[in-house]
Parts: C-alpha cells; sequence; structure tokens
C-alpha cells in the first residue's frame, strides 16, 4: 500500500480536498457511527459523499486527490456508491486524470444510470511514471428530479498491477508532419475481451483543450489523421468497467519554410549564384534537406535541385530570362517538405548574339536608294530581348569620305534612301545588343546612274570667228554618271 484514505479521520490528512460547486454542491465527508441516519439509501460507515437531492441538471463537484508521482507499476482502486429511495440513478460518478498539471480532459473512467447494489469495487491502472506527476478528481453529475447519493470510499494507490484493468505498456513517442497519418502500436497486459475498445484523448497543448473525438483502436494499432493537431500528450483510455490511462507524446510537427527568400549574390547570362537564406524559418526543424526551385515568370514548368553548401549556382539558364526562384526545407519523416517559401524574382543577363545578320543581299538598285534584304532572327541569334539592328555603310565623294549609320526597325528588309547615283557604296548590318555587336559580311554596291546636273555658268568661254564660233565649258559639278553627250 502506497497510500489511500479510508475516510475514518478527516480527508484533509490524506491530502485531499474538496472543490466547493455550484450553489453549495459538494463533497462531504460522512460517519455514520458517529452521526446515524435514518435514511435508508445513505450507507454504513465513513466515506465521501454527495447528496444529489433537489439540485437541478448537470450540477458538478470535485474531489481531488493528492499529487500522486510514481517511479513503479500501481494501481489505483476505491469503492463508490449510488443509491436513492425510489431506485433511480441519482447522477453520475466521473473521475478524470490531469497529468503534470494540465487541463483535466475526459473522465477516463464514469458511471452513470444506474444504482448499486451496495458498494462497488473499481480499478485505475495509470501508467504515468516520474518525472511526470498526475492527480485523479472524482466528479458527481447532479440529475434533476432524481434525489439519491453518490458515495466513494476506501481510495488506495497499490503498489502491484490491477487484477482486472490491464495496464499499458510504455508507448514510444510519435512523430509525424502535418496531413500525413500517424501510427501507434498499442500493448496492454492483463485481462482482455475482444468487446473492449480503446479510446484515444488528445490534449493540444498550443490551445490547451482536448479535442472531442474518439478513435477506436481494435487489436494493437490504431491510426489517426494528424491534419491540424499540433504537438501534445495523447491519453490511450480502455472503455471497460475499469479504467487504465497512458500518456505519451504526439508531436505533429509542421514542416520548415523559408521566412525570407534567396539573396543574390551574382549574376551572368546563363547562371545566378543565390544563397537559399534558409536560417529563419516558419515550422518545425530539425532541416535534413535543402532544394531550390525555379522557374520562369512566363513559364509553367518548374525545376528542383538540392543543395549542398551556403551558396548555390544555377546553371544552364536562358539570357534576359527573368527567373523566380523558391527555397524548399525538408524535415524528417513523410511529408516533411514545407511549401516553398518566398520567391526571389530576377532576371539574367543579356549574352553576346550567336552571329550577326546573314544571307544579306541588295533586292533593288536605284539612283539614290537601295533595298536590303536578310535571313529573319529572333531570340536564339539575338541573346536577348533589346537589340538593335543598324546598317552602317560609307563611300567617297569628290576625295571626301562619308560614313553614316541607320537605325533599322523593320524586321527582314530595309531601303536605304538619299545616296547618291553612280556612287560606290560599303555597307554591312550591324547586331547589337548591351553585351555586345556582331556584323554581317560586307557589301560593295554601286547606285544607279542619274540625270546630270547643269553646267556651271562662269566655266562656259568662247569667242567669235568669221566663220565659227569657239564655245568651252567644264562638266557638272554632279556628273550622276558617265558624260556621253553635250547639246548646243
Amino acid at each position: 500500500l502506497l497510500g489511500g484514505c479510508s475516510f475514518d479521520e478527516h480527508y484533509s490528512n490524506c491530502g485531499y480536498s474538496v472543490a466547493l460547486g455550484t450553489n453549495g454542491f459538494t463533497w462531504e465527508q460522512i460517519n455514520t457511527w458517529e452521526k446515524p441516519t435514518m435514511d435508508p439509501a445513505v450507507p454504513t460507515g465513513s466515506f465521501m459523499m454527495v447528496n444529489s437531492s433537489g439540485r437541478a441538471s448537470g450540477q458538478k463537484a470535485h474531489l481531488l486527490l493528492p499529487t500522486l508521482k510514481e517511479n513503479d507499476t500501481h494501481c489505483i482502486d476505491f469503492h463508490y456508491y449510488l443509491s436513492s429511495r425510489d431506485r433511480s440513478s441519482p447522477g453520475s460518478l466521473n473521475v478524470y486524470v490531469k497529468v503534470n498539471g494540465g487541463p483535466q480532459g475526459n473522465p477516463i473512467w464514469n458511471v452513470s444510470g444506474v444504482v448499486t447494489e451496495g458498494w462497488v469495487k473499481a480499478e485505475l491502472a495509470i501508467s504515468t511514471f516520474w518525472p511526470h506527476f498526475y492527480q485523479v478528481i472524482f466528479e458527481s453529475v447532479s440529475l434533476k428530479g432524481h434525489p439519491g447519493y453518490i458515495a466513494v470510499d476506501e481510495v488506495r494507490v497499490l503498489a502491484h498491477p490491477c487484477r482486472k484493468a490491464p495496464h499499458f505498456l510504455r508507448l514510444q513517442n510519435v512523430e509525424v508532419n502535418v496531413g500525413q497519418n500517424a501510427t501507434f502500436q498499442c500493448i496492454a497486459g492483463g485481462k482482455w475481451s475482444q468487446h473492449d475498445k480503446l479510446w484515444l484523448q488528445v490534449k493540444l497543448n498550443s490551445y490547451g483543450r482536448f479535442l472531442g473525438r474518439k478513435i477506436v483502436c481494435y487489436k494493437s494499432f490504431w491510426h489517426s489523421h494528424a491534419k491540424q493537431i499540433h504537438t501534445g500528450n495523447l491519453t490511450l483510455l480502455t472503455k471497460l468497467s475499469q479504467a487504465s490511462h497512458v500518456v505519451f507524446l504526439f508531436c505533429v510537427a509542421e514542416p520548415p519554410t523559408p521566412i525570407a527568400p534567396p539573396e543574390l549574390l551574382a549574376v551572368g547570362a546563363t547562371y545566378l549564384w543565390i544563397k537559399p537564406n534558409a536560417n529563419s524559418i516558419i515550422g518545425d526543424g530539425p532541416i535534413i534537406l535543402k532544394e531550390v526551385e525555379y522557374r520562369t515568370t512566363t513559364g509553367n514548368w518548374a525545376e528542383t535541385h538540392i543543395v549542398d553548401s551556403p551558396n548555390y549556382k544555377l546553371w544552364h539558364l536562358d539570357p534576359d530570362v527573368e527567373y523566380e526562384i523558391r527555397v524548399l526545407l525538408t524535415r524528417p519523416g513523410e511529408g516533411g517538405t514545407g511549401p516553398p517559401g518566398p520567391p526571389l524574382t530576377t532576371r539574367t543577363k543579356c549574352a553576346d548574339p550567336v552571329h550577326g545578320p546573314q544571307n544579306v543581299e541588295v533586292v533593288d538598285i536605284r539612283s539614290r536608294q537601295l533595298t536590303l534584304q536578310w535571313e529573319p532572327f529572333g531570340y536564339a541569334v539575338t541573346r536577348c530581348h533589346s537589340y538593335n539592328l543598324t546598317v552602317q555603310y560609307q563611300y567617297v565623294f569628290n576625295q571626301q569620305k562619308f560614313e553614316a549609320e541607320e537605325l533599322i526597325q523593320t524586321s527582314s528588309h530595309y531601303t536605304l534612301r538619299g545616296l547618291r547615283p553612280f556612287m560606290t557604296i560599303r555597307l554591312r548590318l550591324a547586331l547589337s545588343n548591351p553585351e555586345g555587336k556582331m556584323e554581317s559580311e560586307e557589301l560593295v554596291v554601286q547606285t544607279e546612274e542619274d540625270v546630270p546636273g547643269p553646267i556651271p555658268l562662269e566655266s562656259i568661254q568662247g569667242g567669235p570667228f568669221e566663220e565659227k564660233i569657239y564655245v568651252q565649258w567644264k562638266p557638272p559639278n554632279e556628273t550622276n554618271g558617265i558624260i556621253t553627250l553635250y547639246e548646243v
């Protein structure tokens, strides 16, 4: 016998306490040897009792056992008594176990709707050991229109297993990730029946309350979907005339997610250096895997790479493309990968054009203009979404060299205007972007001839003779070709 109380002396000497219920509804210590009663519904002896006569339904009174810290297998047994004059149930008697000062939770044992034929013995097989502690609470609940008595006596803590109530073996702590199924092996030793069931009682540490859901455990296993259950304790209860109780830790971990986006360290045309920036997280660790997920902001594909160093280089990217980069973190267990963290949105640099314009040719030549045509090209050649295409040309006139450049807005042809007739022109196309320039091969073409310019008046000279007039002049300043004929 580790401890107990038969209420032959005041209950406070046993370390018990009484919580005063509503409107004076409370447990009282009765000793019919000292104060006999004529009510036949009251048993004989010394015990704790609640009088439910004249009470509204649902009034509660609590009797609290002292806090227990046990090191070994033990059993709590007690006697209870429910009686009334008209043989109707006076209410219900519930037993709770508060572990480590936590919430009261749901009853691990109860009796209701009956009257007993004298004192009945019950057992509580509680498998909670030091350094954990617990407290047993007896609760009586009144029922309106059902006068009677609920009594408890001979509460004992015994240093051996219970005779009827099975004891749960020590259960391993279980940890799963949110959204996954948790599996527990529940093994109980003692007398057992195929009709007995196990009830699961969940205490949520984050909210400090119990869920009102019951999960049936057949044979030795039960399964619980862990979504939206936070770290807490689970209590396994046998739904028997006796009660068994064991507490173990059931952790539901939230997979980690980075708080901040990755940090950009360097940018190239086909690569990005990043730092995962995964030290600050939302969720639970430990982190066993880091991954980088990246995609183009306009695409619908995504690629994931494992990161095994403080910094990471994304290779083989496309130039001048905007990418969205996120970090994925994984903790142990199935479903341990958290949602992607905030994105880093950045753009790669442009790359040098692959080559200059190709197959450039003159498709139309006139005296003062010519039309060029070339093979169309796109991003695969320009390697940048921002680029310029220009035509560069030069010619010599009156022993002076002229050079010019024009921006081309069209895609595959261009007409160069304002040229001089009958002029040898050297030209080439140039494709350029912020990172470099590539030119086409040089073309040498000659514009067509045009009508000659006027003869300079000051150059006309002459003199009369007897039978002729002598006239001479200089060629036009702009011959616009080869002069083949003068007319006077």
